[in-house]
């Protein structure tokens, strides 16, 4: 007779290592459906593990859940941005835009729900989560320009298409994810070049960071 196979030693999970567990399967339900439509039972479904379990580590229930979740999220996003200062600019850009749709693509439908609010489980404190991805892009993006006093003209022309880049990736997935990543990430980076110049015209500042710009292109 075969001896059967010793069965691995149970190992218990840290708590760090269980609540990454439990945000990993939070982050994979809000990824799908929005945040009001999973309960601490599909966490724990999905967890492979008891829904007193999922209290115990986050006793303020799914409001708690979803904005420890969002916090994860939006740090990856933040990390989107986090591209090393060296190169000419706009393929730094690039591949920080190649990151940050790869997120999109990964969250899908879930995207608007997870980051972009509309929910009713959205706080002041989910807000707030989120407008701190959009700042730290906004800086990212301002020591790629080596700027590191931005006049207001620069500031609003960064942000705004920083909101754009949001709102293409929402209208991205609603249309079924065409153009393709590739052509859209190129379509966003052009109309970076483009607002700004469009800036350069009312703004000194603007004006000399597009005239450096012009060596990529």
């Amino acid at each position: 007779m075969t001896p059967s196979a010793p069965t691995p030693a149970y190992r218990r999970l840290s708590v760090e290592e269980r609540r990454s567990q439990l945000l990993d399967a939070a982050l994979s339900l809000f990824a799908h459906r929005a945040p009001e439509e999973v309960s601490l039972d599909d966490v724990a479904e999905a967890a492979g593990v008891s829904r007193p379990l999922v209290y115990r580590y986050f006793p303020g229930g799914k409001q708690q859940l979803y904005e420890a979740a969002l916090r994860s999220a939006a740090e990856e996003l933040r990390n989107c941005f986090d591209e090393p200062l060296q190169g000419p600019l706009l393929p730094r850009l690039s591949r920080a835009l190649d990151r940050y749709l790869a997120f999109v693509d990964q969250h899908d439908a879930g995207f608007s729900a997870l980051l972009q609010g509309g929910s009713v489980v959205e706080t002041s404190r989910t807000t707030a989560t989120v407008d701190g991805v959009r700042r730290a892009a906004a800086e990212h993006i301002m020591r790629h320009l080596e700027v590191t006093e931005a006049g207001p003209r620069l500031r609003m022309t960064v942000r705004m298409w920083i909101t754009a880049v949001e709102a293409a990736s929402l209208i991205w997935l609603d249309e079924d994810k065409q153009p393709p990543a590739a052509e859209l990430r190129d379509w966003l980076v052009e109309q970076f070049v483009a607002v700004l110049s469009v800036t350069a015209r009312r703004d000194q500042q603007t004006a000399a960071l597009v005239e450096a710009l012009s060596a990529d292109l």
